[in-house]
């Protein structure tokens, strides 16, 4: 991947281009990308004064339909206009798209401060707060999904029942199905690393036609921007070959979930060096590394949302099938919630595996970010023992295990508004208990296949 260009050098190159039109985006509340078609002449405008983008991208959900339970906006305010600001080191060329200008945007508010509903703006808030304790965090996500041979239109006709996977059967780390899938396989690996998104690696995960890919790691707001593009560029690769890929939680009770996985570090800002690896400390571990996770597991079970933000993540979370059930810990262990490599000066980094495919990679981010960094400021001490073998068989403290109750712990968290804001919490609060009141309006299938004849 090309070394990023400087917000000047951007601004000139495409000064000097024949580009006649640009692409800006922006992150909704589900970390879904919404963004337009902007002219050139408006997009360079739009770079000095900022330009307005409706402030409904907060005040809908995943399918467009109006929250009438959220105080920023809504029927009560007219769906205004919010300010949305270029951010010039977000460019990228859609190679996919004639190597169109892509650029992320984040919202201020009226006196130009960061808007309080933004999920990059929250993110950055909590960056800044680790730059100015001392800290740089770096970051990577790896995300599994499972591909269809379907369409938009294919999966709209049948209602979303029985689609057909990429491939049969259970085949995790194949040669054969990447084979079978080569074009497919080698147009993510180029493709993304052109769009600036560099894959370190991508492989045929357990599951039908399931993928799984890691994102080379970066500074934590760019890994975030990572994460999103990856989501939205994998669809969009997978239309062009005859393929819809889900990074659905959990779409069939009867395989594993997909995972968000991030692994995250702490570096010196100057030197560089990873404040998470001492040689000398037992286990390798410093003491800021045990103070961060022990403020993140303390945090977990009223952050939960931020990891596991849909009603369908909850199914994911259960036992036997590769996803955390407890506030645990341990050394190289894929059945914990958090995971800690050791490794050397360089590799040593923690894995949070409670996150789903289906998050919001800001307030993911963020949450973890924030949750360590309230761990370090009040000394938290690693009192919980790391987990050894099943993490199944242990006891600990129970996750919530359905988004309505996880979302009342995150209610009432006065830690979460502390760290993150309480602008960005109450919006995401209201917005989970919506999607658990849509799902309670709701006849399932499995309520038809149950009830239909036999009630």
């Amino acid at each position: 991947m090309k070394r990023p260009l400087s917000p000047e050098d951007v601004l000139s190159a495409f000064a000097g281009s024949d580009a006649t039109k640009v692409k800006v985006a922006v992150c909704d509340v589900d970390g879904i990308l919404r963004g337009k078609f902007l002219h050139r002449d408006k997009f360079l405008s739009a770079v000095e004064t900022g330009f307005g983008f409706c402030d409904v991208v907060f005040g809908w959900d995943c399918e467009d339909v109006c929250y009438d339970n959220v105080e920023y906006t809504g029927w009560h305010t007219g769906y205004p206009d919010a300010q949305a600001r270029v951010d010039l080191q977000t460019h990228r060329r859609i190679p996919w798209e004639d190597d169109l200008d892509l650029f992320l945007c984040d919202f201020e508010d009226r006196d130009g401060n960061p808007l309080g509903v933004c999920p990059r703006q929250a993110l950055k808030g909590v960056v800044s707060r680790l730059n100015e304790a001392g800290y740089s965090a770096q970051a990577g996500f790896e995300f599994e999904w499972f591909n269809f041979e379907e369409s938009p239109q294919s999966l709209a006709a049948k209602g979303y029942v029985n689609p057909q996977p990429l491939t049969p059967g259970m085949f995790g780390y194949s040669m054969l199905r990447a084979g079978y899938n080569h074009p497919y396989f080698s147009s993510l690996m180029e493709n993304l690393d052109a769009f600036g998104v560099p894959l370190e690696g991508l492989h045929t995960e357990t599951g039908p036609g399931t993928f799984e890919a890691a994102i080379l790691r970066s500074g934590a707001v760019e890994a975030a921007d990572r994460a999103l593009l990856f989501k939205f560029g994998v669809k969009q690769i997978a239309y062009l070959h005859g393929i819809v890929a889900s990074f659905m939680a959990r779409w069939n009770t009867s395989l594993p979930g997909c995972g968000g996985h991030v692994h995250y570090s702490l570096a010196h800002p100057e030197t560089e060096a990873n404040l998470f690896y001492d040689e000398r400390e037992p286990d390798a571990m410093t003491p800021v590394f045990k103070h961060f996770l022990a403020g993140q597991l303390a945090c977990l079970p009223e952050f939960l949302p931020f990891y596991a933000p849909t009603v369908n993540s909850y199914k994911r979370l259960v036992e036997g099938y590769w996803a955390p059930t407890t506030v645990n810990w341990g050394f190289d262990n894929r059945t914990v919630g958090f995971r800690v490599i050791p490794g050397s000066a360089k590799g040593a980094r923690a894995e949070c595996r409670v996150p789903g495919a289906d998050i919001n990679p800001y307030v993911t981010l963020a949450a973890l970010l924030a949750s360590g960094l309230y761990g370090i400021e009040n000394k938290l001490e690693l009192t919980l023992p790391p987990v050894t073998g099943n993490a199944y068989r242990h006891e600990g403290e129970r996750l919530s295990t359905n988004l309505k109750s996880a979302t009342e712990k995150l209610a009432s968290s006065s830690v979460a508004r502390d760290l993150l804001g309480p602008a960005i919490v109450e919006h995401f609060v209201n917005t989970r208990f919506w999607e658990w009141r849509r799902f309670e309006q709701a006849t399932t299938d499995w309520e038809l296949k149950r009830y239909f004849e036999l009630a």
